[in-house]
This record gives structure tokens, sequence and C-alpha cells, in this order.
């Protein structure tokens, strides 16, 4: 199995159809946590702490990554950090969480669907890697 590493530096960044689009699609099965009109919200398949969530946007609008960000982005982007909030506390993550946005390949970014890790459960170190 290749490395998230690996994974990372793979695909060419894109408008394409991705994983996230079929799991909106529920072409592909996930473990949903939260939805509603703007956001979708799912366990990772690999966590990297005892809650991994990501939250993508149902229409990705060009918004393959943070560093394709334009000013017509900025609601969406506001929604996926609110969510993150939202989803924080129903997991029970009243001590503290970490938000993650992967972008590009140096960044480990492996799917060009912008998406924000919400990882939890366990002590954070820092530097994060």
């Amino acid at each position: 199995m290749a490395s998230e590493k690996d994974a990372a530096l793979a695909p060419v960044p894109n408008d394409n159809p991705t994983i996230f689009d079929k799991i909106i699609k529920k072409e592909i099965p996930s473990t949903v946590v939260y939805e509603d009109e703007k956001v979708l919200a799912f366990r990772d398949i690999n966590p990297q702490a005892p809650t991994h969530i990501v939250i993508i946007p149902k229409v990705k609008d060009g918004l393959t990554g943070l560093s394709k960000a334009e000013e017509r982005h900025v609601e969406i982007l506001g929604c996926l950090l609110y969510a993150a909030k939202v989803i924080a506390k129903q997991e029970g993550l009243e001590d503290g969480y970490r938000i993650v946005i992967n972008d590009g390949p140096s960044g480990c970014q492996s799917v060009y669907h912008i998406h924000v890790h919400l990882l939890g459960g366990r002590q954070m170190n820092w530097p994060p890697g």
C-alpha cells in the first residue's frame, strides 16, 4: 500500500471528479457524522487519531485546494470551519482538537477536493510533522 506521501505526489491537480464526489453521491459508502445543505463530514478510513473526520464541501466549485480559493469561496470556507466546531462538540472533544488542511504535493494533499481534517481524542504534538 502506498504511503500518504506517495499518494500526494501521484495525482495531478484538476477539477475532475474525486473519491469525495463519489462519497457525496453515495456511490462509495462512508460513515457520515454530519451533513447539512453545504457540507458533508465522515470518518476517515485511515484515522491518524482516535477521532479523525474529513469535512468537505458538497460542491467543489473549482476549490481543489486552499491555494485555489477565490473571494467567491469565502462563505464555504467559513462553513467548513464552523462545521468542524459543531462536529468537535458532537464528538466530545471539549479538551481540544486539531484542524488540518493539506494543500498541494508538498503539503501532502492526496485528494484534490478541498477538505478539512478534524483530529482529536489524543494529545497532539508540536511541530505537527
